[in-house]
């Protein structure tokens, strides 16, 4: 009798730990389910390149994501000249879905964009690596009259 009462117990044991590992197992899936960047609704974040004043800047200059994110980045050039979105480190760092301007989409490694007076775009991406990356206008001295800043990405909470 006291064999089958261990036994039960040892039973029991193994039973109730596979039923914690298990619910443990389908929480993290469904929490990882939940990131997965393609059922994302994107969040937008809007950068200005310039101003009606032809002031040299990036509206804002200091932008953060977040690595695992899904994110809707719109670029208006709203001064009298063109302008360049320059990061090549920052996009070697996300995976882009897509770029999106006028009647036309994008897909592939993009590292710069070009925005001619009064443009818009729209660049869908995922943000990836953690780190803080170089923003600039590429045009000779726009970056030195301003035209710079830092596009920071932030680890994932709970990563």
């Amino acid at each position: 009798m006291a064999i089958f009462t261990r036994l039960l117990r040892i039973s029991l044991c193994i039973a109730l730990g596979l039923v914690a590992w298990l619910g443990t197992f389908f929480s993290a899936h469904s929490a990882t389910a939940d990131r997965t960047p393609v059922k994302q609704t994107p969040i937008e974040v809007r950068v200005h390149m310039g101003n009606s004043a032809d002031d040299l800047m990036f509206f804002p200059n200091q932008l953060e994501f977040e690595a695992g994110r899904r994110y809707k980045l719109i670029l208006d050039n709203l001064s009298p000249e063109k302008h360049y979105f320059t990061a090549k480190d920052f996009a070697d760092n996300i995976w882009t879905q897509k770029v999106e301007a006028g009647q036309v989409e994008v897909k592939g490694a993009i590292h710069e964009l070009e925005l001619k007076p009064t443009a818009e775009a729209e660049w869908f991406f995922v943000a990836l690596k953690p780190g803080t990356y170089e923003l600039h206008c590429s045009i000779p001295g726009h970056a030195e009259a301003g035209m710079q800043g830092t596009i920071a990405i932030n680890s994932f909470p709970g990563a």
